[in-house]
């Protein structure tokens, strides 16, 4: 086996070990009595799949888990799955958390040595996905983008920063130990 050959198959375990982190956390969920948009932590999973991954192949981890979930594996929070999700009520974050691992990934890949700049990315592509989600959840229950943001952004803010930190954190960490067990294929 060539050093190509080894890369590739690197590659596709990280990234298939990404998608399950990402199937394992990303269905826990927490009601929240006011909005039909729970509190889960797949933007957590999401985070540590870029830092991890970078941004290509952590954009492809969530697309895989994204696929799974749409084929009816419970991926998705309260341990669902299927088709019926995405077309529901938070199926536009689900949409948007592409464009977040797009975004974070960006922000990661170039400026890694920069904390703030990693956390601002996180933050950006956290906005770009809520007002995906926030479009399409005032679509669906016929109500205004303000109160969509409103029910379905506001009250996720503090958890979000909270969880960002922690990617930052642990991403970090992860990203470094890898590269010292020769196991990056960023």
């Amino acid at each position: 086996m060539n050093l190509t050959e080894e890369n590739h198959i690197k590659s596709m375990a990280l990234i298939g070990l990404m998608s399950a982190v990402t199937c394992i956390i990303g269905p826990i969920s927490i009601t929240l009595p006011f909005t039909p948009v729970p509190l889960s932590l797949t933007n957590l999973a999401l985070c540590l799949s870029v830092f991890v991954l970078g941004m290509k192949k952590g954009t492809l981890s969530y697309l895989i888990y994204l696929l799974l979930g749409l084929v009816g594996l419970p991926v998705f929070s309260y341990f669902t799955g299927g088709a019926g999700k995405l077309f529901g009520p938070t199926g536009g974050y689900l949409i948007g958390f592409i464009f977040m691992a797009l975004i974070a990934g960006f922000f990661i890949d170039k400026w890694f040595d920069r904390w703030y700049m990693c956390l601002c990315g996180m933050i950006l592509g956290a906005a770009v996905c809520n007002l995906f989600g926030s479009i399409w959840l005032a679509f669906q229950n016929h109500i205004s983008l303000g109160a969509a943001l409103l029910g379905g952004v506001v009250p996720f803010i503090p958890g979000d920063l909270a969880k960002f930190i922690i990617a930052l954190l642990l991403g970090t960490t992860l990203r470094k130990a890898m590269r010292r067990a020769h196991l990056s294929i960023v």
